[in-house]
């Protein structure tokens, strides 16, 4: 079967009106925002009614939205992740359990040079809002590429990834990610599962920026930081926080 057949040109994450929204301007007003929605979750309050609020008061787009949404954890969740993450010093011959669509849009995002935003936890999001429809593109293979690029510089080789089976295009990207694999000398399984969320509650040495993944796992590996580092130094990334010492 040739795979290049199902990939094109093309972008993930990148909206015209990130300029307007993304604007030095709009950076400065989005921070401004990240404190408050940061002391009202610190209170008990829900988020959804946190971001509806501080958006309507401050006009936020969806997207803008999006970002503060993405970017804000509440203290309690980000020093438990801080306390089961694992330094890349002390990666070696461990198996990391990927969350495939998560980790590999990120980085499409990021060399779609589509907006990425830096959480109060470290981790970096994107703010493409797939859900359910997904289509291999050239910046799959780039993507694929980064990763098996740093996994070998941090001494892994031994991957699990987990791919949603009802997301669309989900066994292409099985396929995909077997091919560029099997190049290089690692021990990689790709399982279609029907929600991977739930099988990486339990594990160790998970990959993901699932706010829900972090905080249920047992441990977890910042991977997209570390590739991001080190083979995309023009990636679009926006840090909102402002909190010493987060």
């Amino acid at each position: 079967m040739d795979l290049n057949k199902y990939l094109r040109i093309g972008t993930r994450g990148v909206d015209p009106l990130d300029k307007r929204f993304f604007s030095e301007k709009e950076i400065s007003r989005l921070k401004k925002a990240q404190e408050e929605v940061f002391w009202l979750l610190n209170r008990g309050y829900n988020m959804n009614s946190v971001i509806n609020l501080i958006g309507n008061h401050y006009q936020f787009s969806l997207r803008q939205r999006q970002a503060l949404r993405r970017s804000t954890s509440p203290e309690y969740s980000v020093n438990l992740r801080k306390s089961k993450l694992l330094s890349p010093s002390n990666l070696s011959h461990k198996k990391l359990h990927i969350d495939g669509f998560n980790l590999i849009i990120t980085l499409e995002v990021a060399f779609s040079k589509g907006i990425l935003i830096v959480g109060n936890d470290s981790v970096i999001r994107d703010i493409a809002g797939i859900q359910g429809s997904y289509r291999l593109i050239d910046k799959t293979d780039m993507a694929l590429n980064s990763i098996i690029k740093t996994c070998k510089t941090l001494g892994l080789y031994e991957i699990n990834f987990l791919l949603d089976s009802p997301v669309s295009n989900s066994g292409r990207l099985k396929e995909r990610i077997l091919k560029h694999f099997s190049k290089e000398n690692f021990n990689v399984t790709v399982d279609l599962v029907p929600n991977a969320d739930i099988f990486l509650y339990n594990l160790d040495n998970v990959v993901t920026s699932d706010s829900i993944i972090l905080d249920k796992c047992k441990s977890w590996i910042n991977l997209s930081n570390e590739i991001i580092v080190d083979n995309i130094p023009n990636a679009n990334l926006i840090h909102l926080n402002t909190i010493p010492n987060l």
